[in-house]
C-alpha cells in the first residue's frame, strides 16, 4: 500500500508551484485530476525541448489525469463543485481572489465540504499591501533578496533554478501531508496558505541572522561561500576544477598538512579559525592557487580524499545527466508522454517497501470524458458541454 493511496486531490493549478506539490502527492499515490483550461495550463507552452513538449510541465505533471473546464461557465463550476464533493484535498494557485469570484469562497468550501483539506498558494499572501502583484519566481527571487546574495560582488544573479516555486511547491506538500495526519485523528480538514514570499523568507534565515545581528550583509561571493573559507572552486594546474569547503578545525588542520603541506598555516594568526579565514580570504585563497597551480586535478583530488576533505567536481548538466551514482542506483526510470517514452528520476522521498507511482505525463483533457463519465454525464450531456466549450 501506498502511503496516500484513496487519497483524492483536486488541483486549479498552474505553472511551477502547485503541480510541483501535487505531483509529489501523486507520487505517494494520491489520485490528482489537474484540472486545467480548455486550452491547457499555460506552462504546457513554456518551451517545446522535450519532443515537442515542455520541460517545465513534463517535470512537474507525470502521474496526474487531466480534466479541461472551463470554470467561467455555470457547468464547468458544477462539475467543479462536485468533483470536490468527493475530494480530499483541494489545491489552487489562481491569482488573489479567483476562486472567490468564481464562486468556491474558503468560508463556504469549510461549511460545505467539513473534512475538506484546502491549500492556497500564492505569491505573495493573502493579505498585506502585496496581495495583489503578479509574483513571478525572478520577481519573488528579488524580492526576498535572493539576489543580493547570488552571484559577482559585480553582478547580482538568480538561481538557475526557479527556487521560489520550488520552496512554495514544497511546504504545500509538507503542509498537506501534516494536514492529511491531523484529519486522520480528527476527522477535521483545514485551510493552508502557502507564499512563494514566505517561502523564500525562511530559505533566507542565515543571510537574515548575518546581516541583523552583523554589522553588513554577507557579500556576494560567486561559488564561494560568504561566511566560511576555504569553501568553493579552485583552479588546478592543468586548468580544471574542483570544490571544496572546510568544515570545522580538524579539517582545516589536516587541509593543510595533506594537502598544501604546509602545516604552519594551521598556526597562523590570519586563518587560525574560521571567521580570520573569512576576513583574509583573499591572502588564503592566494595560497592555495599557488599550491594548486603546480598539481593536476587527479594529484589534488588524491591529496583531498587521503584527508578526508569534502570535495566534487564542476559537472555541467550533461554531465548531471549521466552522474554515475544516479545510474548506480537506477535513479532513471522511463515513463510515458503523449509523445513516447521519457525518462524521470525517481521522486526523492524513497521508501524501503513501497514503489513510488510513475505515471505518464497526460496530453491537455486527456481524462476528461472518463472523468466526467465517473460523476454521471453521459456520452450526449459530455458532447453538448464541449460544443458549449464548457469543457
Amino acid at each position: 500500500m501506498r502511503p496516500l493511496d484513496g487519497i483524492t486531490v483536486v488541483a486549479v493549478e498552474q505553472a511551477i508551484a502547485a503541480p510541483l506539490a501535487t505531483r509529489h502527492l501523486a507520487d505517494l499515490g494520491a489520485r490528482v485530476i489537474k484540472v486545467e483550461r480548455p486550452g491547457g495550463d499555460f506552462a504546457r507552452r513554456y518551451d517545446r525541448t522535450v519532443k515537442g513538449l515542455s520541460s517545465h510541465f513534463v517535470w512537474v505533471n507525470r502521474s496526474k489525469a487531466s480534466l479541461t473546464l472551463n470554470l467561467k461557465h455555470p457547468e464547468g463550476r458544477r462539475i467543479l463543485e462536485a468533483l470536490l464533493a468527493r475530494a480530499d484535498v483541494f489545491v489552487q494557485n489562481l491569482a488573489p481572489g479567483a476562486v472567490e469570484r468564481l464562486g468556491f469562497s474558503t468560508q463556504r468550501l469549510q461549511e460545505t465540504y467539513p473534512s475538506l483539506i484546502i491549500c492556497h498558494i500564492s505569491g505573495y499572501g493573502s493579505t498585506g499591501p502585496y496581495r495583489d502583484k503578479k509574483a513571478y519566481d525572478l520577481l519573488v527571487q528579488a524580492e526576498a533578496g535572493i539576489l543580493a546574495v547570488t552571484g559577482t560582488p559585480e553582478t547580482p544573479s538568480k538561481a538557475g533554478i526557479p527556487v521560489a516555486d520550488i520552496a512554495a511547491g514544497m511546504y504545500a506538500f509538507a503542509g498537506i501531508l501534516a494536514a492529511l495526519f491531523r484529519r486522520e485523528r480528527t476527522g477535521q480538514g483545514t485551510v493552508l496558505h502557502i507564499s512563494l514570499l514566505d517561502a523564500l523568507a525562511e530559505w533566507m534565515g542565515y543571510p537574515a541572522y548575518y546581516t541583523r545581528y552583523g554589522s553588513h550583509a554577507p557579500p556576494r561571493t560567486g561559488a564561494h561561500h560568504a561566511a566560511i573559507a576555504p569553501y568553493g572552486p579552485f583552479t588546478t594546474g592543468d586548468g580544471k576544477m574542483v570544490l571544496l569547503g572546510i568544515q570545522n578545525e580538524r579539517e582545516w588542520e589536516r587541509f593543510c598538512a595533506h594537502v598544501l603541506e604546509r602545516p604552519d598555516l594551521a598556526h597562523d594568526p590570519r586563518f587560525e579559525h574560521n571567521a580570520a579565514r573569512v576576513a583574509n580570504r583573499d591572502a588564503l585563497e592566494t595560497i592555495i592557487a599557488e599550491v594548486f597551480s603546480h598539481l593536476s586535478l587527479e594529484e589534488v583530488v588524491r591529496r583531498l580524499e587521503n584527508a578526508q576533505i569534502a570535495h566534487g567536481h564542476l559537472r555541467s548538466v550533461h554531465d548531471f545527466l549521466a552522474h554515475p551514482q544516479l545510474a548506480a542506483r537506477g535513479r532513471w526510470q522511463e515513463i510515458g508522454s503523449p509523445v513516447g517514452p521519457l525518462v524521470a528520476l525517481l521522486p526523492p522521498i524513497t521508501f524501503a517497501d513501497v514503489e513510488p507511482v510513475m505515471g505518464p505525463v497526460p496530453d491537455v483533457g486527456q481524462h476528461t470524458d472518463a472523468i466526467l463519465r465517473e460523476l454521471g454525464y453521459t456520452p450526449d450531456e459530455i458532447a453538448r458541454l464541449r460544443a458549449e466549450h464548457a469543457i
